[in-house]
């Protein structure tokens, strides 16, 4: 088994080939229907066959992608206006490429033909393959053959004979009327453009008729990969002369849309006999049978869906009218309830409100108590504060009256030291006088003694010893004298020191027994006040 892996860059479906594509060369195409610009355009195509080598390496693989670009690269100058893939086996790879005119057609065959290419990774070289692609189309061989040998046509029987073209992928904007919606098209416009080959007995376009997808169970509307949506339709026409000049006519051609602005673009058709006598009298008589059963069907249905309709309006209506009594029972068992429970709310909001006046009246008594204690309160601490007041009055006054008796012991002590500072002065001087006395006594002594000692008399000496001894008689008794007196005022003085010590002693007792007093008047006071108060409490 080879293990070969292809990876593909470009999906491929039966639609594909119907895709439209911009054509840039339009010399080649020819006049199908200038008043809906179109165009037939010959097909330009050819198929590229690649051999792919034996690959023994597993995991290996080629890419579409670039083996297509190599094809494109081979042909330069030319172009593929589109290149997809046709076939993909192990053994080959087999391209589609349509080029823009039939010459370069013969170019790009002859660039192709015969050639090989050489892939990156790859040992051997891949050969080419290069023919015109044949198009898939009836001959007149064909459909003779066919009707010729089909047992239930009738030749003579128009639409048992070759004269309708079923045609396929044609794109609804193309075959639009300009008033009418872009996408829907118009037997009318479809009948103009192919009348162009010769008279036409009928057209259809299944699309066009709502019960036909019913009928049949087939859909009629596909798209394109350009995302148009393309349609079917057959064309039927009075002689077998019409139906082989469109069949000739359109052999080997696209259909080819020139806009306003020049660009023109291209779609391939698919062009075959009609082998099924959808434009047969018998035909078309059936349909139109099957059409009038589903028309009575579809009224049937309306009329059953209007039934339904009214079944389901009464339905509604009776749910409607139930919903509403019941709503009008629920809302009288609400109100009911409302009115219970506003009736218990008021019955609880009275409860509260004779609670809540009670605690009120309580709470204003507890105030009235609370504020007459405290009046009381603030007339005991009045009282206090007065009776401090006084007190501190009487204890300034006192205090007053004692520093005036300070100062005037102070006064009197100042006098007495003034009185014992002259009395020291005075005694200071009797000393010094005394001791001039006794010096001038020593000195008259001196020469008493000397003038003794010159007269050497006895008379005068016992005479001088007399007044001598009388001299210092006297000077004793006066120093003596002197000695006494500061001893007693000392002693007077210490007494007057004593008297004054007991009077302050004195004071500080009676001062002593006045607070005394005062205190126990005071708590006798707070006592009364606090029994006063109580027996008030008590009362209230």
């Amino acid at each position: 088994m080879k293990n070969l892996h292809i990876t593909s860059s470009l999906p491929f479906s039966r639609s594909a080939s119907r895709m439209t594509s911009v054509v840039s060369d339009t010399a080649e195409a020819v006049d199908l229907c200038p008043e809906f610009s179109l165009y037939l355009k010959p097909i330009s195509r050819i198929t590229v066959s690649v051999a792919l080598p034996h690959l023994k390496t597993p995991g290996k693989s080629i890419s579409n992608w670039e083996v297509m670009e190599r094809l494109k690269a081979m042909v330069h100058p030319e172009q593929f206006s589109s290149l997809r893939i046709s076939k993909s086996s192990m053994d080959y790879l087999r391209f589609e490429g349509e080029v823009e005119n039939r010459s370069a057609v013969k170019r790009s065959l002859a660039k192709l033909e015969g050639k090989s290419i050489k892939l990156s990774g790859f040992t051997d070289v891949l050969k080419i393959r290069a023919v015109e692609h044949k198009t898939d189309f009836p001959t007149r061989h064909d459909w003779d053959s066919f009707f010729r040998d089909a047992k239930d046509m009738n030749e003579t029987v128009p639409g048992e004979r070759p004269d309708t073209i079923h045609l396929e992928g044609l794109p609804c904007k193309w075959f639009s009327m300009k008033d009418g919606a872009p996408d829907r098209p118009s037997e009318e416009a479809l009948r103009t453009v192919f009348q162009r080959f010769g008279k036409i007995r009928n057209v259809d376009i299944p699309m066009l008729d709502p019960y036909r997808e019913e009928m049949t169970g087939k859909n009629f509307n596909t798209f394109s990969f350009g995302g148009h949506l393309n349609f079917e339709g057959f064309v039927q026409y009075q002689d077998h002369t019409g139906f082989v000049r469109a069949m000739d006519s359109l052999r080997g051609m696209k259909l080819m849309f020139k806009g306003d602005d020049g660009k023109a673009v291209a779609c391939s058709i698919k062009v075959t006999f009609d082998t099924t006598k959808h434009l047969s009298d018998s035909s078309l008589k059936k349909r139109q049978q099957e059409r009038m059963k589903l028309q009575e069907l579809e009224k049937q249905r309306e009329e059953q869906k209007r039934r339904e309709k009214e079944e389901e309006e009464r339905r509604r209506e009776e749910e409607r009218k139930q919903r509403e009594q019941e709503e009008e029972e629920k809302e009288r068992r609400r109100e009911e309830k409302v009115r219970k429970r506003e009736q218990k709310l008021k019955e609880k909001e009275e409860k509260k409100t004779q609670k809540k006046l009670k605690k009120q009246q309580e709470e204003e008594q507890k105030k009235l108590q609370l504020k007459i204690s405290t009046e009381e309160r603030k007339l005991l601490l009045a009282q206090r504060n007065l009776e401090s007041i006084r007190l501190i009055a009487e204890l300034l006054s006192r205090a007053k009256r004692l520093k005036e008796q300070q100062q005037q012991e102070r006064r009197r002590l100042e006098e007495r030291r003034q009185l014992q500072e002259d009395e020291l002065r005075r005694v200071e001087a009797e000393k010094e006088r005394t001791l001039e006395l006794q010096r001038k006594e020593r000195q008259l002594r001196d020469k008493l003694l000397g003038n003794l000692l010159k007269k050497s008399t006895n008379t005068d000496a016992v005479h001088l010893d007399l007044q001598i001894c009388a001299t210092q008689t006297q000077t004793q008794t006066q120093t003596e004298s002197q000695r006494k007196e500061p001893r007693e005022a000392k002693k007077q003085e210490k007494r007057k020191e004593s008297e004054a010590d007991g009077g302050r002693r004195e004071r500080r007792r009676s001062r002593r027994r006045r607070s005394r007093t005062h205190s126990q008047s005071s708590s006798r006071s707070r006592s009364r006040s606090r029994r006063r108060s109580h027996h008030r409490s008590r009362r209230h």
